[in-house]
């Protein structure tokens, strides 16, 4: 997880994003006007998560106009383009996360954060990849294992939503902020046919 602070107009945008990408990207040049896939892995510190690029860029063009955002996005090279329209994340209120968020894409949304107390009688359990010898498997564990787990609500209506925040980072303040992520699925137990809810998995805070 890391905090981004949203580019203030299209300038800043393009001069930090059209950057010539790592040293061993050859054939990409900074300053020419066109951004490229390594240019925003490198900016967003990511090699090949292509998700994790654009939830970060669409994190990043969060304050700009629409019409500057346009601009930037017309500046993305024909395959980024594609990639952009593939994994665009969705904007939603916290309560609308259950009915309208969809599972493995990204989400911006805004709202406060509420701790819940692993003492509680809240169950949830999360899938995880794990290698057995040369064989990868996957296996299910307590949420609270990994996460600290909030409800996360906007304030206008009684529903909330689970988001999870790494245990390695500061624990949330209970007060508004904006934050991005994956949807991910959270099942009740460990019974194979359980019911299921959705969760976030913050990958991101947006400074104000």
């Amino acid at each position: 997880m890391q905090t981004i602070k949203p580019y203030e107009n299209y300038d800043e945008a393009l001069n930090a994003l059209d950057n010539g990408g790592r040293f061993y990207n050859l054939f990409t040049k900074a300053d020419d006007g066109i951004i490229t896939t390594a240019e925003i892995g490198k900016t967003a510190g990511v090699f090949s998560d292509k998700q994790q690029s654009i939830l970060f860029l669409e994190a990043a063009l969060l304050k700009l106009n629409q019409n500057d955002k346009n601009k930037v996005l017309s500046k993305l090279e024909d395959k980024l383009k594609t990639v952009y329209r593939t994994f665009k994340p969705q904007y939603l209120l916290p309560s609308e996360v259950s009915e309208k968020g969809k599972i493995a894409s990204g989400l911006i949304a805004t709202g406060i954060p509420k701790l819940i107390d692993s003492k509680t009688d809240f169950n949830g359990f999360i899938i995880i990849p794990i290698m057995v010898g040369k064989v990868m498997t996957m296996t299910m564990i307590p949420i609270y294992e990994t996460y600290d787990v909030y409800e996360f609500r906007d304030g206008k209506t009684s529903q909330s939503f689970i988001i999870a925040h790494s245990k390695s980072k500061n624990k949330l303040l209970e007060n508004e902020i904006t934050i991005a992520g994956i949807i991910k699925e959270l099942k009740t137990s460990k019974e194979e046919n359980c019911k299921t809810r959705k969760f976030l998995e913050i990958t991101h805070i947006i400074a104000d």
